[in-house]
């Protein structure tokens, strides 16, 4: 599991992509001894006006990497970071506008 949403380069790729289209400094994923150390990290590190934005970049981002997934294996649809980015940005937009943390404060001005 920490291999799909973590660690394989398809997501470290989508990972890396968000944090910065967001502008959040925080490092993505990697492979840190445990998930726990990565948010550990990742939160220290990560300035306090920004800390709702990661908290709910670090719920979407996993959902989407497995929503992304479950459409290959069981849509047979084609992997494609492209495709995977675009959604990631619209419904960090649907978040926002819902109301999520931080995201707000953080999402590109269009």
């Amino acid at each position: 599991m920490s291999h799909l949403l973590l660690e394989c380069p398809f997501a470290c790729q989508a990972w890396h992509e968000t944090l910065a289209w967001l502008c959040i400094l925080a490092p993505a994923p990697t492979r840190e001894p445990s998930l726990m150390d990565w948010w550990k990290h990742a939160k220290d590190n990560t300035p306090p006006i920004l800390s709702k934005a990661l908290k709910s970049v670090a719920l979407l981002m996993p959902w989407m990497v497995w929503k992304h997934r479950n459409s290959c294996v069981f849509d047979n649809a084609t992997p494609s970071f492209n495709t995977l980015l675009d959604r990631i940005k619209d419904e960090t937009c649907s978040w926002a506008a819902a109301g999520a943390p931080g995201l707000r404060l953080v999402l590109p001005q269009t």
